[in-house]
């Protein structure tokens, strides 16, 4: 079907002005916050329902049409580009709050909500959406549940996985199924729910979700500390862990600090340079806390593991020295960076990272890393900068070589080559570095069940 037959189409199904063709529209809904691939989508459409997003899955079916679903396209691994004239589904206008509970503590909302904007909410309600990271601001939650978002308070509150109580999704098939109905106890069965948690919208889409909602946290206090190594890092995570309850503990080089510090011109935390800076965050409820956290900051000072350090006394305290580590992505993309996020048990951390750098040192010497990530729970994020006189095809094309390696490595690890932001087209030739052959079997045979036409965002995580 032509572009302008299958915008006929769907407004006949779902109401006029509901389509667009134009190439703004293309080109801003067709891709995510990736530079590898082109957008090339055949034509946008805005579905303000469920009903709507059922009608065009059982029309794109029907003719065969591949869909890509779109949230805030905030993506780094190509989950929600439409490279290959595929529909594309946005979620825009399914931003509403549809119930609100306060006994049970819970909140259905359509998929397109900004994550941020549900934190608000919450706020609202006297209670805390704890799922937070830098995209919050245009991130939606259909997007965050597809790819099971994590982001800088995992060590205290999980993944989104862990916030999902229950699901509304438009099958493949173009059916709607709602999924354990916003129940903390169900044990009845296999609970498919979590099938569409981080499956990157190639089962359906998601179109509402029933959100858990919990106390807000009181006094949140931030301390960013220079550290001589790794090695240091993670003596200083143990030793607040073991007296202190994080709600975060991020790292970033001192590669990065240096360049947020430039291009947002802030304050560095404090005079000291370092080779890297731990940035930990917990409640100081009371005065015995915060006593036990200074306490536990000099013994790590006369370790050694601590050169320097900075602590908020005040709310904006806290958020410029947050600002410091949430920048680092905004900063970097202006110099086209290849992004490589992946994960190993805390413990080995250091080991891994050090493996991984000496082999991009050695191997591309020309090549800028910019390390930071979510120490607290063994994600890292690998960034490697395009040399200014470096054509961009040429630096992706030896980064894919680059990628090959590091995930080697990783897999020796026992690893993932994608912790939190899904596997996409960017991933997914590399998938079998983290999944066994008998696994991708299974989620394949998984993914023909719900979509036996294989419509639903076809070449993303595989190929079937």
């Amino acid at each position: 079907m032509t572009p302008e037959q299958i915008k006929q189409a769907i407004e006949d199904l779902i109401g006029a002005d509901r389509v667009r063709l134009d190439g703004e529209a293309l080109e801003i809904y067709g891709r995510d916050w990736t530079k590898i691939h082109t957008p090339r989508p055949r034509a946008i459409a805005f579905p303000r329902s469920t009903e709507d997003v059922q009608a065009i899955v059982q029309f794109a079916r029907e003719n065969q049409i591949a869909l890509v679903p779109s949230g805030g396209r905030t993506g780094l691994s190509a989950g929600a580009v439409a490279a290959n004239d595929e529909l594309v589904i946005v979620m825009d206008y399914m931003n509403k709050v549809v119930n609100f509970n306060a006994v049970d503590r819970s909140v259905t909302v359509q998929a397109g909500m900004i994550t941020e904007q549900l934190q608000k909410f919450a706020e609202e309600q006297g209670l805390y959406y704890p799922v937070d990271f830098a995209s919050a601001g245009s991130s939606q939650i259909g997007g965050n549940i597809s790819t099971n978002a994590g982001g800088i308070k995992v060590i205290k509150y999980g993944m989104t996985r862990d916030w999902v109580l229950g699901l509304k999704v438009v099958t493949g098939k173009g059916e709607v199924l709602e999924l354990n109905k916003g129940l903390v106890k169900n044990n009845t069965g296999y609970d498919l729910r979590h099938l569409f948690i981080g499956a990157e919208g190639t089962l359906g889409i998601i179109t509402e979700a029933t959100i858990k909602l919990t106390r807000p946290p009181k006094n949140l206090t931030v301390m960013v500390l220079g550290t001589p190594s790794m090695q240091a890092v993670m003596q200083v995570l143990k030793a607040f862990q073991s007296k202190v309850d994080l709600t975060a503990f991020e790292f970033f080089s001192e590669n990065a600090l240096g360049k947020v510090t430039r291009h947002h011109q802030l304050q560095r935390p404090f005079d000291s340079v370092t080779d890297y800076y731990a940035l930990l965050e917990f409640e100081a409820e009371n005065e015995e806390v915060m006593d036990t956290a200074m306490q536990v900051f000099e013994h790590c000072m006369e370790e050694g593991w601590v050169e320097d350090g900075s602590i908020s006394q005040s709310e904006a305290q806290a958020r410029s020295l947050w600002s410091l580590r949430e920048f680092i992505s905004e900063t970097i993309s202006h110099e086209t960076p290849y992004k490589n996020d992946l994960s190993v048990v805390v413990s080995r951390v250091p080991e891994f990272l050090k493996e991984v750098d000496d082999f991009v040192a050695d191997t591309y010497p020309g090549f800028e890393i910019v390390w930071f990530g979510h120490i607290g729970d063994g994600n890292l994020h690998l960034n490697i900068l395009k040399p200014a006189d470096m054509d961009k095809d040429a630096f992706f094309d030896k980064c894919h070589h680059v990628s090959d390696k590091v995930f080697a490595i990783t897999q020796q690890y026992g690893g993932s080559v994608s912790a939190e932001h899904g596997v996409g087209m960017v991933k997914k030739d590399f998938l079998h570095f983290s999944r066994s052959p008998e696994e991708l079997a299974y989620m394949k045979a998984i993914m023909q069940v719900f979509d036996p036409d294989n419509i639903m965002n076809p070449g993303k995580m595989f190929d079937v």
